[in-house]
């Protein structure tokens, strides 16, 4: 499996967390996140992790930053990202059960590192449920 990640600022320890926590487990990462502290524009983070979704180089994406609204909105303008934003591991249970999610959003200023954790676990061990959900999830690219 391979996961692309990205952050903003208010995203860098998390993404140490993650990133430490997923390499332990084998799992390939591709790092676009800043590792500083430092003001930075989200956008320019977001874009490379939707493109991996985008052109199928990656299983999967996380994004963070300070509310991960930013975040999802911007890697939800791609055709092929389906991006939520999720504060509990029971959320992540719902996006990927119902929405067949491919990128994790996470609010670093409303989570704890140890429940980013939990949620990134969630987001990899849950499976998409198909049935209904299956025609809702083909609805949701705009068709232009």
């Amino acid at each position: 499996m391979t996961i692309s990640i990205g952050n903003d600022h208010a995203g860098t320890d998390y993404k140490f967390a993650i990133l430490k926590h997923l390499e332990s487990k084998g799992i390939t990462m591709n790092n676009y996140g800043t590792d500083a502290k430092d003001s930075v524009d989200y956008p320019d983070f977001v874009h490379p992790v939707a493109k991996d979704i985008e052109n199928g180089k990656v299983d999967l994406g996380i994004l963070i930053c300070g509310s991960a609204n930013g975040v999802a909105m911007t890697a939800n303008k791609y055709q092929k990202v389906r991006a939520g934003l999720c504060w509990t591991k029971e959320i992540v249970s719902l996006i990927k059960q119902h929405n067949n999610a491919n990128v994790l959003c996470i609010p670093a200023r409303f989570t704890s590192i140890p429940q980013a954790i939990q949620m990134v676990d969630t987001f990899l061990n849950t499976k998409f449920e198909g049935g209904r959900h299956q025609n809702r999830v083909n609805k949701i690219p705009a068709q232009c």
